[in-house]
C-alpha cells in the first residue's frame, strides 16, 4: 500500500429530498411537563418515586443483596462460566482482594502476544482477533483470507436502506443511530429470528462489514445539516480492513497513511473484548438467554455502551486532556498539572464531576494491560504527528493522577491508568469526529458481543433471572374519594 491513499472513485449523494440531514422534522408537541407545566396536582406523579425507592443503605448488607452484582469487596458476582476471555486485575487471598499486574487474554492468548505478534509482522490484526473470538481458534491464512472476504461481501448496504437511511434514523448521538440502524437491519434479513450457529455468525459478519459505512453516514448526515451541503455516501470497498474502511469513509478522497490505519487497528483489536461482566457484553447476553433475535440484543448492548458510565467515558477522558492543556500554561511543570487535578477533584473544574477519567478500573487494579500495549504505540504516532508534547502531558497526568487522588480523596488502593487515558488522544490524531469515539468502541467490541451471544445461545441456554429482595409494606386499598 502506498504511504498515503488517495485514490478517487465515484461517490453517490443524497440530495434534500433523499435524506433527514436536510428535512429533519422536530417535534412540535411539548413533553407534558413544559406543555402542561408543573402543577400541585403533579407532584406526586413526578416526586413520587423518590419518597418510595430509596431504601436504606444497611438493608443491603442485611439481606445479603449484592448490589450492581458485586461483592462486598468490590468484585463481581459469578454469574456464570466462559471460555471466550479472563481479564484479571487481582487475586483473592483469605478472603481479602490482593491487587496485581492486569492481565486480558481472548481464548487463551494474552492481548499484548496478540497486538504484537501481528503487527510485528506488519500485519492488520483486528479480523484475526475478530475470528479468534467468534470461532475460538486463531485462524490459518487461508480461513483468514475466507473471512475477510466474507466480510467485505457485506460492506454494501442492502437495496433500498439508503432510501430509508438516514431519513428515519437522524440524531445528534450517532449510538443511537447504529441502534436504530442496526434494527432497521432486521427488516432487510430473510430470516431476522433464526438462531442457528450459521445465521448468528452471518449476522456479525453483516454488521463487521455493515457498521462502519452506517456510523460513517450519520456523522456526515449530521455535519451536512449544519453546513448546508449534500450528504456524501462513501463506496464500499471490498480489499480493505475494518480499520483501513473506517479512515476510508471518514476521509475520502484525503486519504490516510498505512502506520494511521495500522494505529486503529490496535484500538480495535484492545476494544474487541473485555469479559463478559462489562455492561455491555452482559445486556447483550441478558436479552440473548430469552432466545430474541441478534439484532434486538446487538441494539441493547450499543444502548449500554453509550452510557457515561461505560462506553461513554473515553470521549470525557479526550475532553478532559484538552481541557488541561488549555488551563495549564506549562505542560513541563508537575506542580502546575497537579494543582488542576486538585482542581478537578474537588469539582472546580472541567465537568465538575469531581472525577479524573481515564484513572481506575472496576477489575484492574495496578495496571491495565490495554493502556500498557497502546501507550507505545501512541508515543510513536505523536512523535511522527509533531504531538509529542501533548503526550507527555497525558504521562505526566498518568503518573501524577493517583497521587493526587490518595491526597485529596484518600484513597489508599492502587489506582491503574485505563486504556481511556489514551483513547480520545489517539482518535484526535487520526482525525477521528468526537462523536465517532464511542461508536468505534462499538465497531470494535461487535465481536465479543456476538461471542457471548451465542456462549449463551449454545453454552448455558438458560434464561437470566435473578432475584430481587422486596422492601414494602402491605398497604390496604383505599377508594379514590377517601385517598
Amino acid at each position: 500500500m502506498a504511504d498515503s491513499i488517495t485514490q478517487r472513485i465515484e461517490r453517490r449523494f443524497l440530495g434534500r429530498n433523499e435524506t433527514s440531514a436536510f428535512s429533519h422534522i422536530a417535534d412540535v408537541y411539548p413533553m407534558p411537563s413544559e406543555g402542561m407545566g408543573r402543577l400541585p396536582v403533579s407532584d406526586t406523579l413526578y416526586e413520587g418515586m423518590k419518597r418510595v425507592d430509596a431504601v436504606p443503605s444497611e438493608l443491603y448488607a442485611q439481606r445479603h443483596v449484592k448490589r450492581g452484582l458485586r461483592n462486598a469487596d468490590g468484585s463481581g458476582v459469578l454469574v456464570g462460566l466462559t471460555t471466550i476471555s479472563d481479564v484479571h486485575g487481582y487475586t483473592k487471598a483469605d478472603g481479602r482482594l490482593a491487587p496485581d499486574h492486569g492481565e486480558l487474554k481472548l481464548r487463551g492468548y494474552r492481548i499484548g502476544d496478540l497486538v504484537s505478534g501481528t503487527h510485528d509482522a506488519d500485519r492488520f490484526g483486528y479480523e484475526e482477533v475478530a475470528f479468534l473470538l467468534l470461532s475460538g481458534f486463531l485462524p490459518t491464512q487461508g480461513e483468514l483470507d475466507d473471512f475477510k472476504a466474507r466480510i467485505a461481501a457485506r460492506r454494501q448496504l442492502p437495496e433500498g436502506y439508503l432510501d430509508i437511511f438516514p431519513r428515519t434514523t437522524y440524531s445528534h448521538s450517532i449510538m443511537n443511530v447504529l441502534q436504530r440502524a442496526t434494527l432497521l437491519l432486521y427488516a432487510f434479513d430473510r430470516s431476522p429470528d433464526e438462531t442457528s450457529a450459521e445465521h448468528e455468525i452471518d449476522v456479525a459478519i453483516s454488521l463487521l462489514g455493515r457498521w462502519p459505512r452506517v456510523a460513517s453516514l450519520a456523522h456526515q448526515a449530521y455535519v451536512a445539516e449544519a453546513d448546508g451541503t449534500r450528504l456524501r455516501v462513501p463506496p464500499a470497498r471490498e480489499g480493505y480492513t475494518m480499520a483501513e474502511t473506517i479512515l476510508d469513509v471518514l476521509r475520502g478522497d484525503e486519504g490516510f497513511s498505512r502506520e494511521e490505519a495500522m494505529m486503529l487497528d490496535v484500538m480495535l483489536m484492545l476494544h474487541a473484548e473485555h469479559g463478559g461482566g462489562n455492561n455491555s457484553s452482559f445486556a447483550c447476553r441478558v436479552l440473548s438467554s430469552s432466545g430474541t433475535d441478534a439484532y434486538s440484543a446487538y441494539a441493547a448492548a450499543l444502548g449500554s455502551l453509550k452510557g457515561p458510565k461505560h462506553g461513554g467515558a473515553n470521549f470525557k477522558a479526550g475532553k478532559m486532556m484538552n481541557d488541561i492543556a488549555e488551563h495549564v500554561r506549562d505542560w513541563s511543570s508537575d506542580d502546575e498539572v497537579a494543582s488542576y487535578l486538585i482542581k478537578v477533584l474537588k469539582g472546580e473544574a472541567f465537568d465538575h464531576a469531581g472525577l479524573i477519567y481515564g484513572l481506575g478500573h472496576a477489575v484492574y487494579t495496578i495496571t491495565d494491560p490495554r493502556a500498557e500495549v497502546v501507550r507505545s504505540y501512541a508515543e510513536s504516532l505523536a512523535r511522527k504527528k509533531g504531538q509529542l508534547d501533548k503526550f507527555e502531558l497525558i504521562r505526566r497526568v498518568e503518573r501524577l493522577g493517583p497521587e493526587v487522588m490518595r491526597d485529596v480523596m484518600h484513597i489508599s488502593k492502587p489506582i491503574s491508568t485505563n486504556i481511556d487515558m489514551y483513547t480520545g488522544f489517539v482518535y484526535t490524531m487520526l482525525k477521528i469526529p468526537e462523536d465517532l469515539f464511542t461508536p468505534l468502541f462499538a465497531l470494535a467490541r461487535v465481536s465479543g458481543w456476538a461471542a457471548h451471544r451465542m456462549e449463551e445461545l449454545f453454552g448455558s441456554a438458560r434464561i437470566i433471572r435473578p432475584a430481587y429482595s422486596s422492601y414494602m409494606t402491605e398497604r390496604p386499598y383505599e377508594p379514590i374519594e377517601s385517598r
